[in-house]
């Protein structure tokens, strides 16, 4: 199906223009000068010569995703993690069936490819498309690569009139590929990441969803039923950013006006992808469409609101929680309630102690503030918890 020309700025490489993409990235200096750095021996001919050879037979997106992607992302799975499931009984019986994946935000790459590999593990005909910020595609390879590995562009900063037009494309765009392409969607419920893993949706997200639906009326629950939308908890055991996140705490407290710049994106991106996550766990809920019509009377804004919070609820009560998140709870409120509950042992306490002591350590700032940093890193993980229990 060739997509109409008005999404061509935002969306991903289709069938026809996969082997030109892979040319372009091939003949990308900096792209050329990233593979050096893995097998620094081969000449550039050889390496360029072994890739057009594995992409033989790649037509598609989903073709680049299963035969370059997978292997990476199975790779870093067994490497950087120990282990990572995903729960969907809710969804059994209907692999056919097309979703909007609305999760918490955890890592910039491997969200959505996390979930990739188990769709397609869990028997699913096709992936997810990928919402991804502009800001992350620093260099045109970036961009290209992410393209053929279906990713349509999320455009940020803009001025307020160009943001009304951005969203409305991006919603039109998204409307028309889960209804006419028939592809899966991935989309974080907020700009960016929380940096203290308190997980929250921004109703301009909803509202943005709501912005490219076909159906005529004032109804904002029919307008959003098409995607059908699934509120998925993503829990990582150990963030391998959280260090990164505390420094940036500490650096805007030090310095209001302080933004990252495009390296630091970088080493946020090169970070997630490599440090060590240990257990990871995807859990998805009830399909929004079970219970919107409760909404539907609301005036607008208290639908978003009610909206947002009811999803809210989903992704907190569905969080895989590990002793680290108790302890970190237990130590900032200077108690032992969860000890005697039995989620952690003194072990676990002295592991994680030794880990923290670990992630501060690298840390290398002016003016070094270890208490705030840690107090930033226990947040982290006791923020997880304090969502959970609001939902008992």
């Amino acid at each position: 199906m060739k997509t109409p020309a008005e999404f061509d700025e935002i969306r991903p490489y289709e069938e026809g223009e996969m082997k030109q993409a892979f040319e372009d990235l091939l003949n990308d200096r900096q792209f050329s000068r990233m593979l050096k750095g893995f097998a620094p021996w081969l000449p550039k001919s050889v390496r360029n010569g072994l890739l057009r050879l594995a992409f033989t037979g790649v037509k598609t997106p989903l073709d680049f995703q299963k035969r370059f992607m997978k292997p990476i992302v199975r790779y870093i799975i067994r490497k950087h993690t120990d282990g990572c499931t995903f729960d969907d009984k809710l969804l059994t019986g209907k692999p056919s069936a097309r979703y909007t994946f609305l999760t918490n935000h955890r890592d910039i790459v491997l969200d959505s490819a996390f979930l990739d590999v188990m769709l397609v593990d869990n028997g699913y005909p096709t992936t997810v498309e990928i919402g991804i910020g502009d800001n992350l595609l620093i260099y045109p390879w970036i961009k290209q690569l992410v393209r053929m590995n279906k990713a349509f562009t999320v455009r940020r900063g803009l001025t307020a009139h160009e943001m009304m037009r951005s969203s409305q494309l991006m919603s039109s765009y998204i409307h028309y590929a889960v209804t006419q392409k028939h592809e899966n969607i991935w989309l974080a419920q907020r700009e960016g990441r929380a940096k203290d893993s308190s997980d929250h949706t921004q109703d301009s997200v909803l509202k943005m969803l709501a912005m490219g639906s076909s159906v005529v009326g004032n109804c904002m629950a029919d307008k959003l039923r098409d995607l059908n939308i699934i509120p998925m908890t993503i829990s990582y055991e150990f963030d391998p950013c959280d260090y990164l996140k505390a420094q940036e705490f500490q650096q805007k407290r030090d310095n209001p006006s302080f933004k990252k710049s495009k390296q630091d994106d970088l080493d946020n991106m090169k970070t997630g992808i490599f440090g060590y996550k240990g257990r990871v766990h995807y859990q998805c809920a009830q399909p929004v469409n079970a219970w919107i019509g409760e909404l539907k009377d609301l005036p607008r804004n208290e639908f978003f609101s009610a909206l947002s919070q009811r999803i809210d609820r989903e992704l907190h009560h569905n969080y895989r929680l590990y002793p680290c998140n108790y302890i970190a709870l237990d130590i900032l409120e200077n108690s032992k309630a969860n000890s005697e509950a039995g989620h952690y042992t003194q072990r676990d306490v002295d592991c994680f102690e030794q880990y923290l002591q670990g992630q501060l350590a690298k840390i290398n700032i002016p003016n070094k503030d270890e208490r705030f940093l840690r107090e930033r890193l226990l947040t982290m993980y006791a923020n997880p918890v304090r969502n959970y229990l609001l939902t008992l």
